[in-house]
């Protein structure tokens, strides 16, 4: 065991690379990937068939076929047909393409379970409807969203493991390599085990600060606290006991 802490803290810089390499990934697809998902599902609730069914299309495409398929077609094919781009390119165009298909159905439910009395609210002020979205429907949308796209921003994290099939080297090629150095399967894989699990972490929390700023904005609490809890269970019970005397 101590032979092995002794290479992990030898070989902590390679490690720290693919770290690095994850992070990049995880951050620059996610980024391309939202702004996919709000252009995607925006376009899926045009009233125009013209918009709305190609939008519909591409994300069936992206999220029908495989993210490891894709991101060989984008390092393989496409240099064929006079298209190069280096390894972090395609790693992360193919993260945002497929996670971003995934999010914009996301995007598109959310907007569409705001309640009908905001759109109707949104009409009766003559609100353009680019205003009415922006002003009205797309924050209330954004607060609901948020929870979804976390989860899928994770699971973005988790599958920038397979850029290790074109040449880059990142947090799961570094724990093979930390693998093949110390002899020991167990031991290499938990620290990769551990480390995924502090970046998922840190993206959770990111998400969850940012769900609370959302909910914040819109005038609203997110039950986070025991107290809080603990009312609105009281709530709920009161409201219901209620109900049932009234059935009464």
């Amino acid at each position: 065991m101590n032979d092995n802490v002794t290479t992990l803290l030898n070989f902590l810089p390679q490690v720290w690379e693919g770290v690095q390499t994850t992070i990049i990934l995880t951050v620059a697809g996610s980024i391309g990937a939202v702004i996919i998902a709000l252009i995607l599902g925006l376009t899926m609730t045009s009233p125009s068939a013209w918009l709305r069914v190609p939008a519909r299309i591409v994300v069936e495409f992206f999220r029908g076929t495989s993210l490891l398929v894709q991101l060989f077609w984008l390092f393989y094919v496409l240099p064929l047909l006079g298209v190069d781009f280096d390894p972090m390119a395609c790693g992360v165009a193919a993260l945002a393409l497929n996670y971003g298909a995934y999010s914009a159905e996301v995007v598109r439910s959310s907007i569409k379970t705001v309640a009908p009395g905001q759109w109707e609210a949104a009409i009766a002020l003559s609100l353009s409807p680019t205003r009415r979205m922006i002003r009205v429907i797309f924050p209330q949308a954004w607060a609901l969203m948020i929870p979804s796209l976390a989860t899928l921003l994770i699971q973005l994290l988790k599958g920038t493991a397979v850029v290790s099939f074109i040449t880059l080297s990142d947090l799961t090629d570094k724990v093979g390599q930390l693998r093949q150095s110390t002899g020991d399967t167990m031991f290499a894989f938990s620290i990769g085990l551990l480390i995924y699990f502090v970046l998922a972490w840190l993206l959770q929390e990111f998400m969850n600060f940012l769900e609370r700023r959302a909910t914040a904005a819109l005038g609203r609490r997110r039950p986070n606290s025991r107290s809080d809890r603990r009312e609105a269970r009281r709530t709920a019970r009161a409201d219901a006991a209620r109900a049932k005397a009234g059935d009464r």
